[in-house]
């Protein structure tokens, strides 16, 4: 007797029970609840993961730096990295962790991964939620605004556009200022 799966859905191939595109999400943060709806912390259950995205880290407290949060983070780096490339030592890691920059330094000094297999969110982020305002303020889609946030990712960071092409390949001449208060709003 069939099941309704196999009734409505013609099988091409065999389902793959062992699959080779694996995703583990590491952490239990905003980003991590983002990425993913549970969160996984049974480093076994993970293993041979491709992709690690490592968003566990100690929450910034109220008027405490990003850099403030670097020995609590890196502990905690210290104790999820090993296992994880114990368990997937060919995965890619993405750090998402605070403040990611030097978090991912640290990830690539403790994982024994080279250096392009460890890659952090930076900016990235930033970037999109920039781009996200600005045509959210301006009733376009957001891919056809062009600036970019560089820096640190953080209080350090600033945001860079060329006001003759920032729209659609327009020019945008309401200035930074006008572009910050939209950002605070």
């Amino acid at each position: 007797m069939s099941t309704v799966k196999e009734q409505l859905i013609e099988k091409l191939i065999e389902d793959d029970k062992d699959s080779h595109c694996k995703i583990t999400i590491v952490g239990i943060g905003a980003v991590g609840m983002a990425c993913a709806i549970s969160i996984l912390l049974k480093y076994s259950v993970s293993a041979n993961s491709k992709i690690v995205i490592v968003t566990a880290g100690a929450r910034q407290q109220e008027g405490e730096t990003r850099l403030a949060l670097v020995q609590r983070n890196v502990a905690i780096m210290k104790s999820i990295i090993p296992p994880i490339v114990r368990c997937s030592p060919d995965c890619k890691i993405l750090v998402v962790s605070n403040p990611v920059d030097i978090l991912t330094y640290v990830v690539w000094k403790i994982s024994g991964l080279p250096a392009t297999c460890v890659i952090g969110s930076g900016c990235n982020l930033d970037s999109a939620r920039f781009r996200y305002l600005i045509g959210e303020k301006l009733g376009i889609h957001p891919t056809s605004c062009h600036g970019w946030i560089i820096g640190e990712h953080g209080d350090s960071s600033g945001i860079i556009w060329n006001k003759r092409r920032t729209v659609s390949q327009y020019p945008l001449c309401l200035g930074v200022e006008w572009c910050l208060r939209c950002c605070e709003n």
